[in-house]
């Protein structure tokens, strides 16, 4: 078995593994690799529920991952004020949808107590699986299959920075002219109409921009909070994980003296019955 291995194995199987899997190395005199497998962390339920997604929904990650690059692309497009409203809701649906898909046949794992997933655990799946779609070190870390910890997008993704108008709703508008209005306008000259149609592009230009700035003020806002409670967390982690590897390690340690003792425990019987 390979370290690599141990993150496919269903959850109640990853600790007793990974000593097996670390002791079969020292014997074997590779104590390098056998601390750096004693030191792999556990995963927490729902980075496990990711991996067995990547080991078994290859396909369904792919079209997350072609949703994601598109909603970037629409998003980038309409900030640069080259994009279409339309194309932006079409592309966050379809980004929605493709993480839909995954958190639903992530639906059908069970924990290590045989339960299935709660609602909060799918929550932060789909938490993950969005990250992955929309930010390149999120997809390499979901893509190699051995997340430890649950991810979350922090930056700009999913329509929750850009405010883009509903159908029929606030924008440019797309309307004809009424009677009355073409009428006015053909005694206009036509530099007055271009000068105005200029103005009118520069409102809505500014008035995006200026959205799009006071969504990404307040999502860095947030982003800044979740990135020091999770730093917090982290460490909290970090602390009971290494705990939890000491006590692993002393109980490794003391189950093969105990073997030992075993053994030779044999051997004195066995002497003391030949004598």
């Amino acid at each position: 078995m390979e370290p690599h291995d141990l993150y496919g194995l269903p959850l109640d199987r990853f600790v007793p593994e990974r000593g097996a899997l670390a002791k079969a190395l020292r014997k074997e005199g590779h104590r390098e690799q056998a601390a750096e497998v004693a030191g792999l962390r556990k995963p927490s339920v729902a980075a496990w529920a990711v991996n067995q997604l990547v080991r078994t929904q290859s396909r369904a990650l792919a079209a997350l991952f072609d949703a994601g690059d598109a909603l970037q692309q629409a998003q980038s497009q309409l900030l640069a004020g080259r994009g279409d409203g339309d194309a932006l809701r079409d592309a966050v649906a379809n980004e929605r949808a493709a993480v839909a898909e995954l958190a639903e046949k992530a639906r059908g794992l069970l924990s290590s107590e045989g339960h299935e997933l709660s609602s909060t655990m799918l929550d932060r799946v789909s938490e993950t699986l969005h990250a992955a779609a929309l930010d390149e070190d999120a997809r390499a870390q979901v893509r190699d299959g051995c997340l430890d910890r649950e991810l979350r997008h922090v930056g700009l993704g999913a329509g929750r920075v850009l405010s883009v108008p509903a159908a029929g709703g606030d924008g440019p508008s797309r309307t004809r002219p009424s009677r009355k209005t073409a009428k006015r306008a053909g005694s206009e000259s036509t530099s007055t109409k271009a000068a105005a149609t200029r103005k009118r592009e520069q409102q809505e230009r500014a008035k995006r921009l200026s959205a799009a700035r006071r969504a990404e003020a307040a999502a860095r806002r947030v982003a800044e909070r979740r990135a020091r409670e999770l730093k917090s967390a982290q460490e909290r982690r970090d602390r009971a994980a290494e705990v939890l590897r000491e006590a692993e390690d002393a109980l490794a340690a003391a189950g093969e003296q105990a073997e030992e003792a075993a053994i030779a425990h044999r051997h004195a019987q066995q002497a003391l019955e030949r004598v």
